[in-house]
C-alpha cells in the first residue's frame, strides 16, 4: 500500500476507497512532512476515520483535474498553501518572484495569484452544489475586509469572493475535526454554526452570535478616504483585540446585504493533542512523484530541506511584532510540545540516512518562548489592550529558560547528534530579561552555528514602538554581552542583525539614522528586508491608513504615521542601509540631498 496520501484515483482504488470524503486541494506541492498543512491534516482527519485525497498544485486552468478524484461525499478543502499567492508570487516591490520553492523543484508559476478564487471557481464548475471550505494562511488573514496591497484598495472577505461555503482561520485542526463531524451528519458546510475558528456569512441578523461585537461596514473602511480609512483603523483595532480565544468575541462585519460572522478563535492545542498530531505516520519525503526532473531539471520541493531535520517545538508567539500577522493567525498564546514527542521525533530523524548529525533547528515563531507570557494567560487570556513585549515589556511577563535549557542538552545527548542549532527567531529582548544567564551561555557554547542572526529591525526607539520591538539600547547591550559570551568561550561567531526599511513611520531621516549606525559599527547588511503590506498586521493597517491604532491621543484621533509610498522613495530608502554598494551611490546622495544632510555625503561615501 503506498504509505503517502492518495494523489491519484488509482492511489483510492489500491486503498479500497471507490468515493473519497475530501479532496484537499493546495497550492504547495505535497511533502508528507508535518510543516506542510495538506499533510498535517490530512493525516489528522485519516486518523479520525476520514478518507481524504490530495490535489497539489493543479492546473488551474484545466477542470478535469478538479474532477480526478469524482465528486467527494463531504466536501473540498482549499488551501492557498503555506503562503499567500500573492506573497509567494510577488515580492515586495511587486516584481515577480523566480522560484517557488514549495512547488516542484522550486519551479515559479504553479500556483494561480488569488489562488482560493481560483481553485473554488473551478471546483464549482467541476461540481454543482459541493461543500467547499477554505483555509490556511490566505484564508485565514483575508477572512474580514482587508487591505491588499497589489491592487492597493480594500477587498472584501475572500469568503464572498472565492463564493466557499465556510472558511477556518487559524491552525486549524480543533475546527477540522468539529466541522468534518457535522458534515457527516448532513449538514450543509453553508448551514455550519458555532464552531470556533471560523467564519460564515448570512442575511439573516437573527442568526448573529450572542455578544457579538458589530464592525463597521465595509461601505465605511473601503473607500480611500480619511474618514474611511479612520474607520478601518477603528475596525482593525476591535479585531486584533478579539484574536484570543479565551476573552475574544464573535465579530460582524456588514458587507452590501449580507454580514460575515467571524467566531471567536479555536483555543490552542493542548501539549498531548500538540503531540499526537506531530507523532502521526509521516513519511517525512516529498512525494515520490517529484523525483522526476521539473522544466528546470531539478527534482524534489526545496521547502523541505528547511524542515527535514528540525524540530517544531511551539506555537504563537506573545512579541506581537507590528509587521507580523502571527496574532491574526496563530494568536499570542504559547503551545508547545513534550520533550518525549521531541525526543522521539529526533530519535526518527537520526536514522534518517541522510542525516549528518545536525538538527538544524528546534522552535517556532519565536524558538525560547515555550510557556504562556504569564501566569494569567491561562485563564483571562492575552491582554486585549497591553503588549507582553515591546519597548516598555510588560513586568508581569514570566521569563524562565529553565525547561528550554534542559530540552536542548537532552537532545544534545542523543546517539548520532553532533549538534543542535536554533535557526528560529530568538526573542533577544526577552534573553536579556532573564537574570539566569544559563541559556545566553549555552546559546554560545552549543547552538549556533557560526552566525547568530537576531532582528533588532531599526535604531529609531520611535520607529521600534511602532514596531512593537525592544528599544536600540538593549540591541546594544545584548551585543555586547554576546561579544563577551563569545570571547570567554573561545568562540569566533558573528551576530548578523536584520533591518526593515520604509516600514511605516520611516522616512529618509530614520532610514539615515540606521546608515549612520552601520557606518559606525562597520556593519553593512547584505540582505535588507522592504516593509511588504500583507493582510493583517498592524503595520498594514498603519501604511493604508496613516494612523496608529494603537495609540488614541488626548484627543480622541489616532496617531498619525509617516508612510513612504511609491517605489522611487522605498529604493532611497533601501540605499541607504546598504550605502557601501557603488550601485547604490547615486541613489544615496539623492537621499542625503534630499533630506538636507549634504554634509554625510562625504561620510558615507568614501
Amino acid at each position: 500500500m503506498n504509505s503517502f496520501l492518495p494523489v491519484s484515483k488509482q492511489d483510492l482504488l489500491d486503498r479500497g476507497i471507490s468515493e473519497v470524503d475530501f479532496v484537499f486541494v493546495s497550492g504547495d506541492a505535497y511533502v508528507d512532512h508535518a510543516s506542510f498543512a495538506s499533510a498535517l491534516l490530512g493525516r489528522l482527519l485519516e486518523a479520525n476515520g476520514y478518507s481524504v485525497a490530495i490535489l497539489p498544485q493543479p492546473d488551474w486552468k484545466n477542470v478535469e483535474e478538479f474532477r480526478k478524484f469524482g465528486r467527494p461525499k463531504l466536501g473540498f478543502l482549499v488551501s492557498a498553501g503555506a503562503m499567500d499567492s500573492m506573497v509567494s508570487n510577488y515580492t515586495a516591490n511587486n516584481k515577480p518572484r523566480s522560484e517557488d520553492v514549495y512547488a516542484h523543484g522550486g519551479v515559479a508559476g504553479h500556483r494561480p495569484d488569488r489562488a482560493l478564487i481560483t481553485y473554488v471557481s473551478k471546483i464549482r464548475e467541476a461540481y454543482k452544489g459541493v461543500n467547499v471550505l477554505i483555509g490556511g494562511i490566505e484564508a485565514s488573514l483575508r477572512r474580514t475586509s482587508h487591505y491588499d496591497y497589489w491592487s492597493n484598495t480594500v477587498r472584501r472577505s475572500i469568503l464572498l469572493d472565492s463564493k466557499a461555503d465556510l472558511l477556518m482561520y487559524g491552525m486549524g485542526e480543533h475546527s477540522i475535526l468539529e466541522i468534518a463531524a457535522k458534515l457527516r451528519e448532513g449538514i450543509p458546510a453553508k448551514a455550519i454554526r458555532g464552531v470556533r475558528g471560523t467564519v460564515w456569512y448570512t442575511s439573516k441578523t437573527e442568526e448573529f452570535p450572542e455578544n457579538a461585537i458589530m464592525l463597521p461596514s465595509y461601505a465605511e473602511i473601503s473607500k480611500n478616504t480619511p474618514e474611511c480609512k479612520k474607520m478601518f483603523a477603528e475596525s482593525y483595532l476591535i479585531q486584533e483585540q478579539n484574536t484570543d480565544a479565551v476573552n475574544g468575541r464573535p465579530l460582524v462585519e456588514p458587507v452590501d446585504a449580507r454580514f460575515i460572522v467571524q467566531e471567536p478563535a479555536a483555543f490552542p492545542l493542548t501539549t498531548e493533542e500538540f503531540d499526537s498530531i506531530y507523532e502521526l505516520p509521516f513519511t517525512r519525503k516529498w512525494h515520490p512523484m517529484y523525483d522526476q526532473p521539473a522544466e528546470n531539471g531539478k527534482t524534489g520541493i526545496p521547502a523541505l530541506s528547511e524542515v527535514q531535520f528540525s524540530l517544531v517545538s511551539s506555537r504563537g508567539c506573545f512579541g506581537a511584532c507590528s509587521f507580523c500577522a502571527i496574532t491574526f493567525h496563530q494568536g499570542r498564546r504559547i503551545q508547545a510540545r513534550s520533550h518525549e514527542s521531541l525526543l522521539k521525533e529526533a530519535k526518527i530523524i537520526t536514522e534518517n540516512p541522510d542525516f549528518k548529525g545536525y538538527i538544524h533547528d528546534v522552535g517556532g515563531p519565536t524558538a525560547n518562548f515555550r510557556h504562556d507570557a504569564c501566569r494569567f494567560q491561562k485563564e483571562r487570556g492575552a491582554c486585549q489592550n497591553k503588549d507582553c513585549m515591546g519597548t516598555n515589556p510588560c513586568k508581569n511577563v514570566n521569563v524562565d529558560h529553565t525547561e528550554y535549557v534542559e530540552l536542548l542538552r537532552k537532545l544534545r545527548a542523543l546517539p548520532k547528534v553532533k549538534k543542535v542549532f536554533i535557526r528560529s527567531g530568538i526573542r533577544f529582548d526577552y534573553l536579556m530579561m532573564d537574570k539566569d544567564k544559563t541559556f545566553f551561555k549555552e546559546l554560545v557554547e552549543h547552538h549556533i552555528s557560526g552566525q547568530l542572526k537576531v532582528a533588532p529591525e531599526h535604531v529609531s526607539n520611535k520607529l521600534l514602538r511602532l514596531m512593537r520591538k525592544s528599544s536600540h539600547e538593549l540591541y546594544e547591550k545584548f551585543a555586547e554581552e554576546y561579544a563577551e559570551w563569545n570571547r570567554k568561550l573561545g568562540k569566533k561567531q558573528y551576530l548578523v542583525p536584520y533591518y526593515i526599511c520604509s516600514h511605516p513611520g520611516a522616512g529618509l531621516a530614520e532610514a539615515i539614522e540606521v546608515a549612520l549606525y552601520l557606518k559606525k559599527t562597520g556593519f553593512v547588511p547584505d540582505q535588507v528586508q522592504d516593509f511588504y503590506p500583507t493582510p493583517g498586521s498592524l503595520s498594514t493597517c498603519m501604511y493604508w491608513t496613516g494612523l496608529n491604532p494603537r495609540n488614541r491621543l488626548e484627543n480622541g484621533e489616532f496617531e498619525e504615521v509617516y508612510v513612504a509610498r511609491g517605489a522611487h522613495e522605498r529604493r532611497l530608502q533601501r540605499a541607504l542601509l546598504q550605502f557601501n554598494r557603488r550601485e547604490n551611490w547615486p541613489l544615496v546622495k539623492e537621499a542625503l540631498e534630499k533630506a538636507g544632510r549634504k554634509d554625510l555625503i562625504k561620510v558615507l561615501l568614501k
